[in-house]
């Protein structure tokens, strides 16, 4: 069974652009995971988007809705020490952010083999890094 490993930037552009290559990311068979990073991320995203205006408040509670389900179908890792450790050591694509390390950390740190492993991300930065350390990406 394929794992898919889901970032913070796809969920979004899935719960706030309905973007197709998104949704079609996060409606694919396999087991899915994700950082305890990537739901909070997404709750403040979708809390930015409302006071920004980008969201009424209907959108608004559909949207987390949206992102419980998520969280339910979902493996959801911690942020480790383990996790944190490796987050601080070069990775092949840099400059990378701290939270992009994250969650390129927590990937690394599932112990599955790359080739079983797909990252499905918007973020360039990272699907590089993906690439880079052997994972498939989407």
């Amino acid at each position: 069974m394929q794992i898919r490993y889901i970032e913070t930037s796809a969920l979004l552009a899935a719960l706030l652009e309905k973007d197709t290559e998104a949704l079609a990311g996060l409606r694919a068979a396999g087991r899915y995971i994700t950082s305890a990073l990537t739901v909070a991320e997404a709750a403040r995203a979708l809390v930015r988007a409302r006071i920004a205006g980008h969201l009424d408040p209907a959108d608004e509670g559909r949207a987390f809705r949206d992102l419980s389900r998520f969280e339910r179908r979902c493996a959801i890792f911690a942020i480790t020490p383990e996790v944190l450790a490796r987050t601080g050591r070069p990775f092949p694509v840099e400059p990378i952010r701290t939270l992009d390390a994250i969650h390129l950390a927590t990937v690394e740190l599932l112990g599955e083999p790359p080739a079983l492993v797909v990252v499905v991300s918007r973020d360039a930065r990272i699907r590089a890094n993906a690439r880079a350390l052997g994972f498939v990406v989407s």
